[in-house]
């Protein structure tokens, strides 16, 4: 157990005073309850918190009846594994029983509960994730993970191989906390056990997986991570459409994010690794059980053509006008990327990528025309409903598209009623 470490000044957070109401409830007649994992890793590590988690001595039932003592609704979140949520002032907290598995299927555990704390630190994934903190700061560590936290380095609990087989996601977790938190090389030990056992990950569901990878793209730069995670093969068994196209437009995707102030794009990320075929992106999407707008998003960035760099911004307003601004969006900010990252040795690629900046600027920019005219307009001329109304109209739309927007709502009716006279 570490000695003398403490949050204190680096916690605002732990003083909140319905937080230390409910640590104090849950403490009362001798019990113990304790801020426990990530709230207490990016405490150490100086990164933003947003969950908070308690583990407890108390047993489920006894911390239900704690916490709505303490004035607290109670939502009983995963109670057969000994969680519950408590809520106050629109604030949650998740509250679970110190526990130890008895039994896993690499999926889910079935536990004991307990009043070790070393048992409980011991059954989760890294040392960094097993701190605790008292309602005073005071941090206790039973793993090494303050001493890991220092180095920058991402260590399995005990042995890599057993940590995994309790449950495979932490292959992907693996490689998603050093991609947050690691430094230099992972873990030699971690990353073997995760290339002996990726064929696993099969055994997990697709929200699983995508959730997980969508954290990992979210990092600040994941591209040392992607690179082990594709030495190891873990990511072709995870992303088999990244095998032939690789990671390597990444590193001035995140150059670029950084230089220019985009924020990180999981899902623009993902693009920039795989090839942009709407049939294997359709796929992908189902295999990884997408959203349906990350489905549409994936599969218009896919249908937009590759830009041109000397386009000009008439020519790109009819694009935009019939296409879908966020493909377009998705197309250029990877081509900036890639023109940037050529254009270190490269004239030709600088120019382009000023050509790209400039169309990027003006599709941030741009409002979609809203048609002058409609059909009503057509039936006050005498058109009948019907098909030749409707192409009537869809001709004079790709007219005044093609005049750069520029035909009023006069020229268009006088081009209308010639149309339904002819």
């Amino acid at each position: 157990m570490s000695a003398g470490m403490s949050l204190s000044g680096r916690a605002d957070w732990l003083g909140e005073k319905r937080l230390q109401k409910l640590l104090a409830a849950l403490k009362e007649g001798g019990e113990e309850a304790r801020v426990a994992g990530g709230a207490v890793r990016n405490a150490l590590i100086g990164q933003p918190v947003a969950d908070i988690d308690i583990a407890t001595t108390t047993v489920p039932e006894e911390t239900i009846r704690r916490t709505q003592a303490a004035g607290f609704k109670t939502v009983p979140t995963g109670i057969e594994h000994g969680t519950i949520t408590a809520i106050a002032g629109g604030k949650a907290y998740e509250v679970t029983t110190l526990r130890a598995d008895i039994e896993t299927d690499g999926r889910r555990a079935k536990v004991i509960f307990g009043r070790d704390w070393k048992a409980d630190a011991e059954r989760r994934d890294f040392t960094i994730n097993a701190l605790y903190a008292e309602a005073d700061g005071t941090v206790v560590d039973l793993v090494g993970g303050v001493a890991d936290i220092e180095a920058r380095r991402l260590r399995f609990i005990g042995e890599p191989e057993a940590r995994i087989r309790e449950d495979y996601l932490r292959i992907l977790r693996f490689f998603r906390f050093f991609a947050w938190y690691g430094d230099g090389r992972p873990d030699a030990e971690g990353l073997k056990a995760c290339a002996r056992l990726k064929d696993g990950l099969s055994r997990l569901s697709a929200e699983r997986v995508w959730s997980e990878l969508k954290k990992l793209f979210s990092a600040p730069d994941p591209s040392r991570a992607l690179l082990w995670m594709r030495q190891a093969g873990v990511l072709t068994a995870v992303l088999p459409e990244s095998e032939k196209w690789g990671i390597d437009a990444i590193h001035g995707l995140v150059r670029a994010e950084r230089d220019l102030g985009w924020s990180a794009d999981p899902l623009l990320r993902l693009e920039a690794m795989v090839p942009p075929d709407a049939a294997r992106m359709k796929t992908l999407a189902e295999r990884l059980r997408f959203s349906n707008e990350e489905a549409d998003r994936l599969r218009h960035w896919a249908l937009a053509a590759p830009p041109e760099p000397k386009t000009t911004e008439t020519e790109l307003s009819k694009k935009l006008y019939f296409g879908d601004r966020q493909g377009f969006l998705d197309r250029l900010r990877l081509a900036l990327a890639a023109a940037r990252t050529r254009a270190v040795e490269d004239n030709q690629a600088m120019m382009e990528a000023g050509g790209f900046s400039r169309l990027l600027n003006f599709t941030l920019r741009w409002a979609k025309p809203v048609f002058p005219i409609k059909g009503a307009d057509l039936t006050e001329l005498g058109a009948s409903p019907g098909p030749k109304l409707g192409a009537t109209l869809k001709n004079l739309e790709k007219e005044w598209v093609n005049s750069g927007f520029i035909l009023d709502r006069g020229a268009l009716l006088k081009r209308a009623a010639q149309a339904l006279e002819a």
